[in-house]
């Protein structure tokens, strides 16, 4: 082994602060500069235009009042669907054919998720708790 001092080939040398297309990021700059690259991306499929807005519809006047509205008192079917999606024992009897969509005749925009309600109800729309059983005879 020689005493001679190693020389180790750097390649071709850019004057300090170039901006030339051999210009290599140091590692933690090119985690940043890919942190920033996955924001931007997902800031932007979040904040495009992927459909319909959604509108807010304030459920508090119909939601665990007992009866006080019916289907003519929604402009949308949506509104009628949000209302049965808070109250699902549903007092207002939005949704009479028992399949989850309240007031399906009404016009857009609409809402067709169902609404889970696999429970009983009695006629003032309170849970049926304990089965009925007939009186004995």
């Amino acid at each position: 082994m020689s005493d001679q001092p190693r020389k180790i080939h750097k390649g071709p040398q850019e004057p300090e602060g170039s901006q030339g297309p051999h210009r290599r990021l140091r590692p933690g700059r090119r985690a940043s500069l890919a942190a920033i690259t996955v924001i931007a991306a997902i800031t932007l499929s979040a904040c495009g235009d992927n459909g319909p807005s959604v509108r807010a519809f304030d459920v508090a006047a119909y939601a665990h009042k007992g009866h006080v509205a019916n289907c003519d008192a929604f402009k949308a079917q949506a509104d009628a669907q949000a209302v049965l999606r808070a109250d699902a024992l549903d007092p207002n009897e939005l949704d009479r054919d028992g399949d989850g969509i309240a007031c399906p005749s009404l016009p857009k925009p609409t809402d067709k998720k169902p609404v889970h309600r696999d429970f009983m109800t009695d006629k003032d729309g309170a849970p049926v708790v304990a089965t009925a059983k007939p009186p004995p005879k």
